[in-house]
C-alpha cells in the first residue's frame, strides 16, 4: 500500500480550508483516510497552519510520501528540518571520536 500525505478539502465555497491527512495513495481526494495530522487555512493569515509534528514525522519515517503542497507546508512547520537535524545528529554521533579527557593529565 502506497501511503501518501495530502490535502483534503473542507470549508465553504470561496473559503476553502484543508485537512492534512494520511491516505492510501489510491483513494480519491475526499475518500477514506487513515489519520488527520493537521489543518491548513490558506486565507487564515498567521494562524493558517496547525500541524501535529510528531505524527507527521512518524508517518514520514514509515515511508509516507507527501504531495508537493504538503511538502511545502511541512517545510514551513519545521518538520522536515527537525527530521533532517535528527538524522544528521544520529549519523555524526556514530562517527564521532571521543576527545581526550584533560582532567586525567
Amino acid at each position: 500500500m502506497a501511503v501518501r500525505i495530502r490535502l483534503r478539502r473542507t470549508g465553504r465555497r470561496n473559503a476553502p480550508t484543508y485537512r492534512i491527512v494520511v491516505v492510501d495513495g489510491r483513494a480519491p481526494r475526499e475518500g477514506e483516510y487513515l489519520e488527520t495530522i493537521g489543518q491548513y487555512a490558506p486565507r487564515g493569515g498567521k494562524n493558517a497552519l496547525n500541524m501535529i509534528a510528531d505524527r507527521a514525522a512518524y508517518w514520514l519515517d514509515n515511508g509516507a510520501q507527501p504531495s508537493d503542497t504538503v511538502r511545502s507546508l511541512l517545510r514551513r512547520a519545521g518538520v522536515l528540518k527537525s527530521r533532517h537535524e535528527a538524522r544528521l545528529a544520529k549519523r555524526l554521533a556514530g562517527a564521532a571520536v571521543p576527545l581526550a579527557d584533560k582532567s586525567a593529565e
